[in-house]
């Protein structure tokens, strides 16, 4: 396994589902861990109890909102005051909006697009200064299988996920030469808790076997018909982390079960 001991990442959105996943990955690798997002305050704290207790990391939360520069700043410079620095940036605080474009509320495209597509540029603009000076660096963007192609009714989020995937290429060849990597994973269906409960949910309506409304839901898009996990991702963040991916850099890297092939 990779030695990322002395290393600290900063992770948006990870509080649950992916970036939880990734968090917990990085911190059994030896990486000290800033969470970040909303949630029940209680639950967040029992998180970073058990990620210090599970992996012996240092562990900081911040709430700052994804949709604010000012915060966003203050999110990295908290890392870097309690940390000493932001060596991993994982950009992967997100939401959704299913619409019509011409039926698409112009608040929700403006929340989608700041949240994920501009704050991963805050956040690197930020974080960028310190990798530079240390000569080491590693900016994961999550984006998504929509950052590759598109779906209906998701104009939105297709248009910020390419748009990550741009932002990451264009990243990757300024710091080429400066010991920095910048690389998007680029996931399809994701079991993550939420995503469970709604197949729980649609199984007790249909009368299916929860495995056998999980293949149904996939089914359409995902050539494998099985959902990736947060864990997966994760595995694949401590990767291109790690040495062993320093000449990787300024690519999207698909775990989407086979959707990208079709």
């Amino acid at each position: 396994m990779p030695d990322l001991k002395g290393k600290a990442a900063v992770i948006t959105g990870s509080t649950s589902g992916i970036g939880k996943g990734i968090a917990e990955r990085l911190a059994a690798q030896g990486v000290d861990i800033m969470l970040n997002g909303f949630g029940d305050r209680d639950e967040i704290a029992a998180l970073e109890a058990k990620i210090k207790s599970d992996h012996g990391v240092r562990v900081g939360y911040s709430g700052a909102d994804m949709s604010k520069p000012e915060e966003i700043r203050g999110l990295i410079k908290q890392a870097q005051d309690l940390f000493g620095s932001v060596d991993i940036l994982v950009n992967n605080a997100g939401i959704q909006n299913v619409s019509p474009v011409d039926e698409f509320a112009e608040e929700r495209w403006d929340a989608v697009i700041a949240i994920n597509l501009s704050s991963a540029f805050h956040t690197i603009k930020a974080a960028l200064p310190g990798m530079k000076e240390k000569g080491w660096g590693r900016i994961i963007n999550v984006a998504s299988a929509h950052g590759l192609t598109a779906s209906p009714n998701k104009s939105a989020y297709v248009a910020a996920k390419h748009g990550v995937v741009g932002l990451t290429k264009a990243v990757a060849l300024e710091v080429a030469t400066q010991g920095i990597t910048a690389n998007a994973i680029c996931p399809g269906w994701v079991l993550t808790d939420l995503v469970r409960a709604q197949i729980e949910a649609r199984a007790n309506e249909s009368g299916r076997s929860f495995d056998e409304e999980k293949r149904v839901l996939v089914s359409e898009k995902t050539p494998t018909q099985d959902f990736s996990t947060p864990e997966q991702i994760g595995d694949l963040a401590v990767f291109l982390s790690s040495d062993a991916a320093s000449q990787m850099t300024g690519a999207p890297y698909s775990i989407d079960g086979g959707w990208m092939a079709q």
